[in-house]
């Protein structure tokens, strides 16, 4: 009885023959601090089911908007407990434009810690959550659209070269 209430949870999250579970949890660590690319992800579902693509990007979307709220109150909490704010350029930029600089957060190596100063500089969370969604929803519809564009045959001289190099 157990065991069947197992195998019909992996499925059900399995979402069946693609990962949308392994897509979110890529996409929400990726968004955190660690150096980690999520776009690969969410191209190797779709690329092995089509008609994965809009929940893919939808999973991968949420995931990584979840991991930029993190972000979030990493900073928040950071700014309550370290420190006292310095005043820069980044600072003021920032509290300038205010939630609307969360569209950057898709931008590789800067997103994420921009999550973080958004949290460190108190912007509204809900706004500022609102518009790292659709930074990150455009990323992974641009990029995995863009991935599709590349003919199949580059991606299989990829696989032969590392299937080389390991084999």
């Amino acid at each position: 009885m157990i065991e069947n209430a197992v195998l019909w949870l992996l499925n059900f999250l399995a979402a069946p023959t693609v990962g949308l579970t392994s897509v979110f949890i890529i996409s929400f660590v990726s968004a955190t601090l660690l150096p980690m690319g999520s776009e690969p992800a969410v191209f190797a579902v779709v690329k092995a089911n089509g008609a994965m693509f809009w929940p893919a990007i939808m999973v991968a979307t949420l995931g990584n908007t979840l991991g930029g709220a993190v972000d979030y109150f990493v900073g928040y909490r950071a700014k309550v407990a370290f420190a006292k704010e310095k005043q820069s350029r980044w600072f003021g930029w920032l509290k300038r434009y205010g939630a609307k600089t969360m569209l950057l957060s898709w931008v590789p190596g800067v997103g994420d810690p921009l999550c973080t100063l958004a949290g460190w500089l108190h912007l509204p969370f809900w706004p500022s959550v609102m518009y790292m969604a659709i930074g990150k929803f455009l990323r992974y519809v641009t990029m995995t659209v863009a991935l599709l564009y590349v003919p199949d045959g580059f991606w299989k001289t990829i696989g032969d070269f590392f299937e080389r190099l390991i084999g």
